[in-house]
């Protein structure tokens, strides 16, 4: 299922042409090395190992990013990531798991299978990393979900390293990893009374929810989170409530050592999903979404041959539940292969982050007059990050200034360059800040202003 997030991206449009975009990739190359990861940028497309790639309008994949496509986190047993997978597919057993799927998927695969509508501002280029106009680095584990299906699993666990262009703070990274799963019912007759028989039945062998656990639930069914047109009520009131029951079962299996946990379910809109729900937990002082959930849509079954069934779908970020179980605070260490890092958790565990030394941040801005053509922050993060790396720590704009006489306007970002494992000198930054002033210049067309 979508990151909830998905749906509230603004509305956004890559500005810079082709030509320009093909630049960055030249500059962007000399400082990554893609060759680990079968990565190969030619002038008639992009090679990522045996398969070619066609470039055209939309391509904007960068080395920086396809360089991650072989670390696979979340099957490292001692990363934190593989780790919060190993315990959600543990507890989801009689699953069938398909977590090493290929990232580069088809726009079909990725929005129209989904019902994500052609003009939906997830769609756009500043929000993804395009090879062509029909390929994309998938934006969400959801992507297969028919291929799930076609397995002939009624129940299913995905889950993947997944891409998208963002800002750049200690919680966002342009990969992250997500799980989701689907079960759907359908009664050997394809007749409701079979269906809602078979729903139950597998209710009634479910173990108990342990009584630690405060669920707030005043969710309804009502015409602001609907039943959809071919489900009746009662269908889905047991189905939401296996729902409900798989996924409270889930949290205090990955909360088991939460004395007085809290649970709360709130509505949502997925435009896979009706009836929908977040699901959030109170964890010191405060409400963190974990996932999002509800009934699949009957379309998205029938794209899948499963006319009769009826189904429900849950979808997380790894990421954003390692950082609040093992206290990573920030998301760059997941990528870190410093021993101090790694040793410090076993498979099957969850362990908090001991911090080892944090070196001085390095602090630098960059300020320019914006040509009159829109302007998008994570395309200028994305950039920053190509010629960075990961050194980057966190990208803020500071200041948004707009002359009076010339209605020229002019941005400031503050670039914060840290790295997890070594310190680094003025010198080295001074160097990489000065790729990046040029890099921004040439591919966005801005006037630099002073240097900070």
């Amino acid at each position: 299922m979508l990151r909830n997030t998905l749906f509230r991206l603004s509305s956004s449009v890559q500005t810079h042409d082709n030509k320009r975009r093909l630049v960055t990739i030249v500059c962007q190359q000399s400082w990554y090395s893609t060759k680990n990861s079968g990565v190969e940028f030619k002038a008639s497309g992009v090679q990522v190992n045996d398969k070619l790639y066609d470039r055209d309008d939309w391509t904007n994949v960068t080395p920086s990013v396809l360089a991650k496509l072989d670390r696979k986190l979340h099957l490292q047993e001692r990363n934190p990531i593989g780790i919060i997978r190993q315990l959600i597919e543990g507890h989801f057993n009689d699953f069938r798991t398909f977590n090493d799927l290929s990232p580069v998927v088809t726009t079909r695969q990725n929005f129209d299978d989904l019902l994500i509508p052609k003009d939906h501002p997830s769609r756009t280029k500043s929000d993804n990393y395009y090879f062509n106009k029909d390929t994309v680095l998938r934006a969400h584990t959801s992507a297969h979900q028919l291929e799930g299906l076609a397995s002939g699993a009624n129940k299913f666990l995905i889950s993947g390293d997944v891409y998208r262009r963002d800002e750049i703070d200690s919680s966002h990274y342009p990969v992250f990893h997500q799980i989701e799963g689907l079960a759907y019912f359908d009664g050997q007759s394809k007749g409701e009374a079979d269906v809602v028989a078979a729903i139950q039945a597998d209710l009634e062998k479910a173990k108990p929810i342990p009584s630690n656990i405060e669920i707030v639930d005043d969710t309804i069914i009502h015409p602001g989170n609907p039943l959809q047109g071919r489900h009746s009520e009662a269908v889905v009131t047991p189905l939401v409530a296996h729902l409900k029951h798989s996924i409270n079962s889930m949290i205090c299996h990955l909360f088991a050592d939460e004395p007085n946990l809290k649970v709360r379910w709130i509505e949502a809109y997925f435009p896979f999903t009706s009836p929908s729900y977040e699901v959030e937990i109170y964890y010191q002082g405060e409400w963190l979404e974990v996932l999002g959930c509800g009934v699949v849509q009957q379309a998205l079954l029938d794209k899948g041959d499963r006319h009769h069934a009826v189904g429900w779908a849950f979808g997380m970020g790894l990421e954003r539940l390692a950082m609040v179980l093992f206290g990573i605070p920030d998301i760059r260490l997941f990528w870190s292969q410093d021993s101090r890092f790694i040793d410090q958790f076993t498979p099957g565990q969850i362990k908090k982050f001991q911090a080892f030394s944090k070196y001085p941040p390095c602090i630098k801005d960059i300020s320019f007059w914006l040509p009159p053509t829109e302007w998008h922050d994570n395309n200028f993060c994305e950039t920053v990050r190509g010629v960075a790396g990961d050194l980057v720590e966190n990208v803020k704009l500071i200041d948004d200034f707009t002359h009076s006489k010339t209605n020229k306007r002019s941005l400031c970002y503050r670039i914060t360059y840290r790295s997890m494992d070594r310190n680094v000198t003025n010198d080295e930054i001074n160097e990489i800040q000065e790729k990046v002033r040029s890099t921004v210049e040439q591919d966005f067309g801005v006037e630099l202003r002073e240097k900070k």
